[in-house]
């Protein structure tokens, strides 16, 4: 169940129960990358509130990754302090603690960064920011030092773990999509070759890092845009379980679901990742879960931690409400001042304005 204790089986890492806070995007970072005494105030708060493991949102590794304002930054060393101070709370709250690392990649705005956005190869999405180049050979190594380097700072600041953010359509899934990576050196073509830059990522992580550092990975079984399909991420994960990872997370947005690439096959997606990995190799499902029911339905499903976004926001005591095994919280809209009881700052508060139906006299539904 949720509520039980459990333990990486890779390094011994236990944690209090199977809740996982995923990276939340806030907008709440300082202009430098560093955070913010609002930014650590909201992930202590749900810490304190009883989850096992609480996800930093997504923090770019080097400057002209940064994908929006606000967002944290671990490309530098004055960044250490912020984590240091983040890495103790979360601590004291009996919570272990992952910095999510990724690149904006061609989503990282040429206004923000100030340079033309890079890519794995060419790509324009037609959103209004200047077409992505594609990165020569040299920036793709230093790309993958960029990340190794963030998870060594983050492990001095003592964070316990990084997560690589190789979901969503950043400059990690840019490489595995077929529609994104056009390339014909060996960072393209075949699967091999698509999956090299995170595999990549990971060896140089583990070089300079400890071995009781834990490392996750998140993927998206499915960007069609991309050209990300449901098969190429099950044969994905099969090779990551053979990595020196400590555990897959499959962002599925609704965990109810089957393939939308597959619709004839009525199994969920994480049903589908269970069945096409190890059975001790552990699996983090995130995606509209919301009651206990809908927790104790993934890990039936086969997921060993049980991953939560927009519940965790409008609910930090979460964790604690699953003892109970009928538990559902309130749904949303949510007051402006229900959240920021819940240590939503202004700057957050505004953004959650832009998800349909959670704020009231936020977005609408039908909007």
């Amino acid at each position: 169940m949720p509520t039980e204790e459990w333990t990486f089986s890779r390094n011994g890492h236990s944690i209090r129960n199977r809740t996982v806070l995923a990276a939340l995007t806030n907008k709440q970072s300082n202009e430098d990358g560093t955070l913010s005494d609002e930014e650590i105030t909201f992930l202590l708060r749900r810490a304190e509130g009883g989850f096992g493991i609480v996800t930093t949102a997504a923090s770019h590794v080097m400057e002209n990754g940064q994908g929006w304002t606000g967002e944290m930054g671990v490309w530098g060393d004055h960044q250490i302090p912020g984590l240091t101070r983040l890495a103790d709370g979360l601590r004291d709250y009996g919570a272990l603690s992952l910095v999510q690392i990724f690149h904006g990649g061609m989503r990282a705005p040429a206004e923000i960064i100030g340079t033309t956005p890079i890519s794995a190869s060419i790509n324009d999405e037609m959103s209004g920011n200047e077409p992505a180049r594609e990165m020569t050979a040299e920036e793709v190594e230093d790309a993958i030092g960029a990340f190794a380097a963030a998870a060594e700072r983050c492990e001095r600041a003592g964070i316990d773990g990084v997560e690589i953010h190789g979901a969503h359509g950043y400059l990690i899934a840019q490489f595995l999509g077929t529609i994104t990576n056009r390339r014909e050196d060996k960072w393209g073509g075949d699967l091999t070759g698509r999956f090299r830059f995170l595999m990549r990522i990971i060896d140089a992580i583990r070089e300079r890092t400890s071995p009781s550092f834990v490392v996750v990975v998140r993927i998206s079984p499915e960007i069609e845009t991309l050209g990300i399909k449901i098969d190429d991420s099950l044969e994905l994960a099969k090779r990551l379980s053979k990595k020196d990872i400590d555990a897959l997370h499959i962002s599925c947005w609704d965990v109810f679901k089957g393939s939308e690439g597959e619709p004839n096959d009525s199994r969920t997606l994480t049903r589908r990742f269970r069945e096409a990995i190890p059975d001790d190799f552990p699996l983090i499902s995130t995606g509209s879960i919301w009651t206990a029911e809908d927790a104790r339905f993934v890990m039936e499903e086969g997921a060993d931690l049980v991953g939560v976004g927009r519940v965790g926001i409008a609910h930090p005591d979460w964790p604690f409400g699953l003892k109970d095994s009928e538990y559902s919280p309130a749904p949303p809209p949510f007051t402006t001042q229900h959240l920021d009881s819940v240590s939503l700052s202004p700057i957050f508060v505004e953004y959650m304005h832009r998800y349909r139906g959670f704020v009231v006299g936020g977005r609408p539904l039908d909007g």
